[in-house]
């Protein structure tokens, strides 16, 4: 019962990343409201699978990440390179994805952030349309909407971790 109630959190935070992956896209904004609505799905997920797997060590590990994430994105907040809601949504996801994801996690948001920014560098790539011209207007804005990856790679891991525990129980 708490395998499928963590499950069913780990469901819900997916549709929330998608959302915010939109958001991000379209505005540039990542909300309070949407990162903190995602810690406290991380934190019940994780005090779910805690109590069944009976350690703490995964909500420990990531309470460390997401700490260690905070302290080393915020400079690159404070020089304007990256957004504060990006800052923010790095620290959620690390109680979302667990300190056993962190590896994948790390992975795919590397392969899709340098894809992300390949992209809006060069939006040639891309098929003509209203995509192309708006990735065009992204470069010439100087943003970059790393929501866009970081939610892509927070869904990749989950639905990676829904499937290991669903077929190794």
């Amino acid at each position: 019962m708490l395998l499928a109630a963590a499950l069913l959190l780990k469901g819900l935070a997916i549709s929330l990343l998608a959302r915010i992956a939109w958001l991000d896209f379209t505005t540039q904004k990542i909300s309070n409201r949407d990162v903190v609505l995602l810690l406290c799905i991380g934190l019940g997920s994780l005090q779910l699978l805690s109590i069944l797997t009976g350690s703490w060590w995964d909500m420990g590990l990531s309470a460390l990440a997401g700490l260690l994430l905070f302290v080393a994105l915020f400079p690159f907040w404070a020089m304007r390179k990256i957004g504060a809601g990006d800052v923010k949504l790095m620290t959620a996801v690390s109680f979302l994805i667990g300190g056993n994801g962190l590896v994948v996690f790390s992975l795919l948001l590397l392969v899709f952030a340098l894809a992300t920014a390949l992209i809006v560098k060069n939006p040639f790539m891309l098929p003509a349309g209203a995509f192309r011209l708006y990735v065009q207007h992204l470069d010439r804005k100087g943003v970059v909407p790393f929501g866009v990856p970081i939610s892509i790679a927070a869904i990749c891991t989950i639905a990676f971790q829904i499937c290991s525990y669903v077929i190794t129980p």
